[in-house]
């Protein structure tokens, strides 16, 4: 038997569960650069549960797309921050029902017993923080996928 290998969701959806700060890391690389209309946000405070509807690049089928002369890939996935205690924004104007953020990374920053912050990093300087009580994140994958419509893959200048 042999390790999980990136390639290999490569035809599937994806669902992953982060309980740790690794984990939390092998998340934000499948979710970077993933868009969403600030509207695909719902706080659920009863259940203590944030979760984003995102428009993920599949990052995962990159090479497969490239090496096969097709499109690269784009999917509708849910990101779920669970056993939240507290939610905080910074830079995200939630009344602009236009506005796009594109999510550039997930970290962990750790407290104490456990306990921590999951901050979610934007492009323009946005962040929301969650306040929790351990890492508690899912990531799955909700539609068939799609080109992406630039039919690029994302870059990031120097």
């Amino acid at each position: 038997m042999s390790d999980a290998r990136f390639e290999d969701g490569a035809e599937h959806p994806l669902r992953l569960l982060a309980a740790d700060a690794e984990d939390l890391g092998v998340v934000s690389t499948l979710v970077q650069d993933a868009v969403l209309p600030v509207t695909e946000m719902t706080w659920e405070p009863k259940a203590r549960r944030f979760s984003l509807l995102l428009n993920r690049f599949r990052w995962e089928d990159r090479a497969a797309a490239e090496r096969a002369g097709r499109a690269v890939e784009r999917v509708r996935s849910v990101l779920t921050v669970g056993d939240v205690r507290k939610v905080s924004s910074q830079g995200i104007d939630r009344s602009d029902a236009d506005l796009v953020l594109s999510l550039l990374s997930v970290e962990f920053e750790p407290g104490e017993d456990g306990q921590g912050a999951v901050i979610l990093t934007f492009a323009g300087d946005g962040a929301l923080r969650f306040e929790a009580e351990c890492i508690d994140v899912l990531l799955s994958d909700v539609t068939r996928p799609y080109a992406a419509p630039s039919g690029k893959v994302p870059q990031h200048p120097a």
